[in-house]
């Protein structure tokens, strides 16, 4: 089974920025069944660069996840409010609202505050990793393994999808 979020940067081997997500599509595939919940679990994966919100996208919903994508804080927010998902996937240094912002305005709405976050970041200081776990969300620094945020989305959703 081959994951396409073996991320590693952007550029490809000839230094093009398209040439990962090209490579990574032509080599997806799948013989196993998904480890994924039983019932919809809706994640929003919210980050600015379109790449990684695609290989987001594509990883989860192999898994069975239901997924939907915002592209920067203030479009993530908005979609949090709407959607009211099960999980988000929080990159921390976007424009128009950062990462930190999201989540803090998460936190101080009482019905959006059950929802889990995970940050998803390529801060990777021990000031921002304790300041992300002291806001109570999961931290993953980039470049991370795929089956390492499969397994962390899956703990954070096994009791919806217990239910």
């Amino acid at each position: 089974m081959l994951y396409p979020l073996s991320y590693g940067g952007l550029a490809g081997a000839d230094g093009s920025s398209g040439a990962l997500w090209a490579d990574t599509v032509a080599i997806v595939a799948r013989t196993a069944v998904p480890r994924g919940p039983a019932v919809a679990i809706r994640i929003l994966a919210v980050d600015d660069d379109a790449t990684i919100r695609k290989l987001l996208q594509v990883n989860l919903e192999l898994e069975g996840f239901e997924v939907h994508l915002a592209n920067d804080g203030q479009d993530g927010l908005d979609k949090v409010r709407e959607l009211r998902p099960d999980l988000v996937l929080l990159d921390i240094m976007m424009p128009h609202l950062t990462g930190w912002e999201v989540c803090e305005a998460m936190q101080a709405d009482e019905e959006l505050a059950r929802i889990p976050v995970v940050f998803l970041s390529a801060r990777a200081s021990d000031a921002d990793i304790k300041r992300g776990e002291a806001m109570g969300a999961a931290y993953m620094t980039k470049p991370f393994d795929p089956f390492d945020l499969i397994d962390l989305v899956s703990d954070l959703t096994s009791d919806i999808a217990d239910a």
